[in-house]
């Protein structure tokens, strides 16, 4: 089914609107082991985005958000 020019610009106008994109590069060699775990994840956006849920409360407890936050 081809997808029309007006829904092809309402999702962009929407996505413009209310999302944000993160992109990310991972090393074969030096995150194989990140690679591993998200290759056998069917929903990667959905583990990240849990994974940072879950340890929001531990993220200054050790040291992880002081490290990398602006």
């Amino acid at each position: 089914m081809a997808t029309s020019k007006a829904v092809k610009k309402a999702v962009r106008k929407y996505d413009e609107e209310n999302t944000v994109q993160f992109n990310i590069k991972l090393n074969k060699n030096t995150d194989s082991d990140i690679l591993e775990i998200l290759e056998a994840v069917t929903n990667k956006q959905g583990f990240i985005k849990e994974l940072i849920r879950v340890n929001m409360g531990n993220l200054d407890e050790y040291g992880i958000f002081s490290k990398f936050a602006k």
